[in-house]
């Protein structure tokens, strides 16, 4: 800066005005030109810190995902599984009491349901952030902002399957069953409660119009949550696949 002064005072001194004018133009330029470079460097800085960023994003809703594709598939099963044995029970209904062999009455105690959990908080702390703004793909933020919808209808389809369960399978269950029936019958500790305790009455438990009721309502639920599952996970899959894309070698590191 001094020898720019420099300058500048001995153009002046010398009366070439139109040198100096010439320099001072010069000058100028090599500032804007310094200002420039500096913006460009700030925003390749700002660039890569974005990159940094959205690659966290991706790896821990990769990571999400893939947790749930394995509950997915574990509840495909499960479901297709209930199904199976909600269809057999109603088959059960109508049969003489001689006739509901041990297998039936193992189909039927078992009632048991436990909701799906998947997981949404990565998911949803990129939505409600600015996080968002920052992954390019127009397509990977039309897959995040959509998946949201498709996890709430699930739950709130799991959620009537274990309102069914609770609030009007099983009580139906215990009103005409013994509950020692879902104990293990291995174990000799149940021995005298089965030989002297009350006996279920499994004929009258199916044809209870209660009990057929809420049978049929979790099969046709089951077999909604089914359907649910499927095109969720296939959704799911599509997203790790999109996600592996973007983020490249480092998925895998």
């Amino acid at each position: 800066m001094r020898l720019f002064a420099k300058i500048r005072r001995s153009l002046i001194v010398s009366g070439k005005f139109k040198s100096y004018l010439l320099y001072a133009f010069g000058e100028i330029f090599l500032i804007v030109i310094g200002i420039l470079i500096a913006w460009k460097i700030n925003d390749l800085n700002e660039i890569r810190k974005n990159r940094i960023v959205e690659a966290k994003i991706y790896h821990s809703l990769y990571e999400e995902l893939n947790t749930n594709l394995n509950v997915l598939n574990t509840g495909i099963d499960k479901y297709a599984s209930n199904v199976k044995r909600l269809e057999a029970t109603l088959n059960y209904v109508g049969l003489a009491p001689e006739q509901i062999t041990p297998g039936a009455k193992d189909t039927i105690v078992h009632i048991n349901y436990s909701p799906m959990v998947l997981l949404d908080g990565a998911l949803n702390s990129i939505i409600s952030t600015s996080k968002f703004e920052i992954i390019e793909s127009d397509s990977l933020k039309n897959l995040i902002a959509n998946y949201p919808t498709n996890i709430e209808e699930f739950k709130i389809t799991d959620a009537k399957i274990n309102e069914i369960v609770v609030n009007h399978l099983q009580p139906e269950v215990e009103k005409h069953l013994a509950l020692v029936d879902m104990l293990p019958r291995d174990n000799p500790k149940y021995n005298n409660l089965r030989d002297f305790g009350k006996m279920s009455n499994y004929y009258s438990l199916l044809n209870s119009k209660e009990y057929q009721n809420a049978i049929v309502d979790r099969l046709l639920q089951t077999e909604n949550l089914l359907t649910q599952a499927k095109k969720l996970k296939n959704r799911t899959q599509i997203m790790a696949l999109q996600l592996k894309k973007e983020l490249g070698y480092t998925v895998d590191n």
